[in-house]
């Protein structure tokens, strides 16, 4: 009962900054285009995960839920859950055979749709499951690893129906993945390790939505950001940002705080912890627990203190040096803090409501392969969101309209 009160708390609470999503939760109650549905969805469990469950069932889907990360699981929203209803696979802190046996169970539901974030739940579906497949008949991703592994299943030809890229909105590409994971990843840094950031090195790997964001707010904080990367475009917009760009093996030697948000593995490599400062941290706010390699410091580590701080490990390299880890290698946002804030998961899990019910009215026409949002979706979300502030924008006048579709009228 403790636990149902405070979930209850929770949701209520994220309601509260999610305007858009309640509303399209109420215009689906009244519609009801999911009626009849199963719905198997691997999220992180959170009050505003429960949120957007919410506006699905009252859409008429059957859902059964489990989590995309065995840290992020908020227990008591998870016990609210069951009380509405929704079959919930998941709990704080299990071991990584128990999070994929739980993504095994909601795939038990036999699933017509599937939701997914970062790509788990589609991956077992297609290894593990391949009986349950002939149900499916679409889904959608939520992040940018996720888009990756479903982009190259595609082009493998291996997937076998179609996906709705939300992660690649306008509106999710701004608003989530640059101020969402910039604030939160943050955030839950500084819960973490109270370390101050003005005046440290602060290493960013990876300069897309996310990492810029991360960047930004580190900057803001009077650090000084380096940025490492792969991609030579990206890399020339950080440098004309201001921001100092050097390989990993570089930085490794200079950074205070490494951050990676890449959506790849190996980025922070044995030769990389090797040269590191003593008392350099290291965190996570791509996907998944691959980015550092948490093995490699696993061995070239001759001590290790579980939890000096909570969320926070510290390794004790051969000369004595400390490298802090924090939360173990998992999504530092979500474990050591609250993920984004809830007005950011608005527009994304609005964006990913309206996702929905656009696939379960084109999914007959729709041959397997990752499609982008319809743009008027992504209008459509921003717009409510603007209303939702009260703030108001200007429309086109018939002849700004006509100058911009035609090509006859000269300048």
């Amino acid at each position: 009962m403790d636990l149902w009160e405070s979930g209850e708390r929770q949701i209520s609470w994220a309601a509260r900054s999610m305007p858009v999503l309640t509303a399209i939760g109420e215009r689906f109650g009244l519609e009801r285009p999911l009626d009849g549905l199963k719905i198997a969805a691997c999220l992180h469990v959170t009050a505003e995960t429960a949120v957007l469950m919410g506006a699905l069932k009252a859409g008429g889907a059957e859902i059964a839920l489990a989590a995309s990360n065995p840290l992020s699981t908020q227990d008591d929203v998870a016990e609210a859950l069951r009380s509405y209803g929704i079959a919930v696979h998941a709990r704080a802190g299990v071991d990584r055979s128990t999070y994929y046996r739980h993504i095994h169970q909601a795939l038990d539901l036999e699933p017509d749709l599937v939701l997914d974030d970062g790509c788990d739940l589609v991956n077992i579906l297609h290894t593990e499951r391949t009986d349950l497949l002939e149900h499916v008949t679409g889904g959608c991703e939520e992040t940018t690893t996720g888009i990756i592994r479903l982009r190259q299943m595609a082009a493998e030809g291996a997937l076998r129906f179609p996906v709705v890229a939300v992660n690649d909105t306008r509106t999710k590409r701004m608003f989530d993945n640059r101020y969402g994971t910039g604030q939160s990843t943050l955030d839950g840094i500084m819960r973490a390790t109270n370390t101050m950031l003005a005046g440290r090195t602060v290493v960013v790997a990876g300069f897309g939505f996310c990492g810029r964001g991360v960047a930004e707010r580190a900057k803001g904080f009077g650090a000084r950001v380096i940025v490492t990367e792969i991609d030579a475009v990206k890399a020339l917009d950080a440098t004309l940002q201001g921001y100092e760009v050097r390989p990993m093996a570089q930085a490794a030697m200079l950074g205070d705080l490494f951050v990676t948000v890449t959506g790849n593995r190996d980025v922070i490599r044995a030769e990389h912890l090797a040269v590191m400062k003593d008392g350099a941290i290291l965190a996570n706010a791509g996907h998944f627990d691959v980015e550092i390699d948490v093995r490699a410091l696993d061995e070239l580590a001759t001590e290790v203190h579980r939890g000096v701080r909570p969320n926070t490990d510290e390794y004790v390299m051969p000369d004595n040096r400390r490298l802090l880890l924090l939360a173990e290698g998992r999504l530092v946002n979500l474990t050591a803090a609250e993920g984004h804030p809830a007005a950011v998961m608005d527009m994304s899990f609005s964006a990913q409501a309206l996702a929905v019910a656009w696939l379960v009215g084109e999914r007959s026409r729709l041959d397997p392969g990752v499609y982008d949002v319809p743009e008027e979706i992504d209008h459509e979300v921003a717009k409510l969101k603007l209303a939702a502030a009260g703030i108001g924008i200007d429309d086109l006048t018939p002849e700004q309209e006509d100058y911009l579709h035609s090509w006859r009228v000269g300048s």
